[in-house]
């Protein structure tokens, strides 16, 4: 049976309500980013396999969206992005196909690492919205902020992410996580700006981590750096956005309150307001956590003075690693 594959909708500052699928297990995936709020990768991994039935994830789907919208709940985008990277999914673009008929806009929400492969750019011209991606365009940059499989090459990245661009139809935007001290540079930053103009996407999002992060020493760029950022992308796009908000608490109940909890932390780490009002529309109260986090199967996590709650992973026991 495919456990927490769909999740949500949750409130997303890009997408609205967003149903996400969970189509990859954790935590796989080809990067290991410093500041991955589900904790650093278990398995770096560049080979595409089928993790889930495609058949069984659009039937939960299907199921997920009929009772969601009998409820009056809406959605706006069925969203692929998971507890690893979406595209090591073999499976992709049939499961985008078998989503279709719901008539709901489909995005995927990619690192962009396997984008210099012709299958995974013809499995997300297929999707309506596609995430790209750019923290860095310097390799040693890239290197350290991403912690990339050894065998990714930034080079054909690029120019898979650039023909990619070039055919896409649907609405492509791209994500910029902006680490101070690591690829917050005005030299750097320039850089990317200018390889994003080369990409012209919808939407450049400037971000910065706004969750606990998998290296405990991890720091968001200031405000001042955040405002040079912008200017500098403004310079060279036609639409820059901060991503940097809160975004809300406006979480949708399946009225099971575990289930919830653990498969939206799974790949969304929740704020304890967030959590709270969760529970009380599942007429719970806070002894469901703390049986959960007593079971091993939740964590509790302080970031930036506010207070986090994500599902533990396998083999993890989110104690932030420190940088040696």
């Amino acid at each position: 049976m495919i456990v927490s594959v769909v999740y949500g909708p949750v409130p997303s500052r890009r997408l609205g309500y967003s149903l996400g699928i969970n189509n990859i297990p954790p935590k796989i995936c080809s990067y290991s980013c410093v500041y991955c709020q589900l904790g650093s990768t278990l398995k770096r991994q560049l080979r595409r396999e089928s993790f889930y039935s495609p058949e069984r994830i659009a039937q939960q789907v299907t199921e997920n969206v009929n009772r969601l919208r009998g409820k009056g709940q809406p959605i706006d985008y069925l969203t692929l992005v998971s507890d690893g990277e979406p595209t090591l999914d073999s499976n992709l673009g049939r499961e985008i196909e078998l989503l279709k008929p719901l008539r709901s806009k489909i995005a995927v929400i990619t690192n962009a690492s396997l984008l210099w492969r012709d299958d995974v750019r013809q499995d997300l011209q297929k999707a309506d919205w596609v995430s790209l991606k750019v923290d860095a365009v310097t390799e040693e940059i890239w290197q350290h902020i991403d912690r990339p499989h050894r065998s990714l090459k930034l080079e054909a990245i690029q120019e898979g992410m650039l023909r990619f661009a070039d055919s896409f139809k649907g609405c492509l935007t791209t994500e910029t996580m902006l680490i101070s001290g690591v690829n917050d540079s005005r030299q750097e930053m320039e850089r990317v700006s200018d390889f994003l103009a080369r990409l012209e996407p919808a939407q450049a999002y400037l971000a910065i981590p706004t969750r606990p992060p998998a290296v405990e020493e991890i720091a968001a760029a200031t405000e001042s750096t955040l405002n040079q950022a912008y200017q500098i992308f403004s310079n060279r796009l036609s639409r820059v956005e901060y991503l940097i908000g809160d975004e809300g608490n406006a979480f949708a109940t399946s009225g099971r309150a575990d289930d919830d909890l653990l498969s939206i932390t799974a790949v969304h780490p929740m704020r304890e307001a967030a959590v709270k009002e969760l529970l009380n529309k599942n007429g719970v109260g806070w002894g469901v956590v703390t049986r959960l986090i007593q079971d091993g199967r939740l964590i509790e996590l302080e970031y930036q003075g506010n207070r986090f709650y994500t599902r533990r992973l396998p083999r993890d026991n989110r104690v932030m690693e420190k940088r040696g």
